[in-house]
């Protein structure tokens, strides 16, 4: 029996897929995420005066960042050349949050939804790290992908779109 489990062999070891016979196609994948926070840390976000500087410009360049080296993250992604990655934040004053929407492209036989949401993962990691000095408890939470386009397995929307 065939296990839709890519990353095992037929003896359930772990392997890296191999996806030298798929054609390279354009897939881009879309992920977000959201960090909760009290009411003054996200103020100090807002007014540009947390201690460690401009926490939303440095979350950016951590996400791309993130999404490029995915593949030394995450044991069995492939490294992919990465033709586009675009970050959005959102703060939310009535939810005492930021959301975070990563999406990355690339030209591939793989696609790029671990790029996603890692980019999104370590976007709220940095806020996170840059704000911690004015609270601990702050969580991240709902980080999923909203969809993907490409591949042999087509397009993908996440359906509570």
């Amino acid at each position: 029996m065939n296990s839709p489990l890519t990353h095992f062999d037929a003896h359930g070891q772990a392997h890296m897929v191999d996806v030298s016979g798929k054609t390279p196609t354009h897939r881009v994948a879309t992920a977000t995420g959201t960090i909760r926070m009290q009411p003054e840390t996200l103020a100090l976000i807002a007014r540009g005066e947390a201690k460690k500087g401009d926490v939303i410009g440095i979350a950016r360049i951590a996400a791309i960042q993130g999404a490029k080296r995915t593949a030394d993250l995450v044991p069995l992604c492939h490294p992919l050349p990465i033709t586009r990655v675009a970050v959005d934040f959102h703060l939310d004053e009535a939810a005492s949050s930021v959301h975070c929407e990563a999406t990355v492209e690339t030209l591939g036989r793989t696609g790029v939804e671990m790029e996603a949401l890692t980019a999104v993962q370590v976007g709220l990691l940095t806020i996170y790290d840059m704000c911690k000095a004015a609270e601990k408890g702050m969580v991240m939470t709902d980080i999923r992908l909203l969809e993907k386009r490409g591949g042999k397995s087509g397009d993908w929307l996440a359906q509570d779109q």
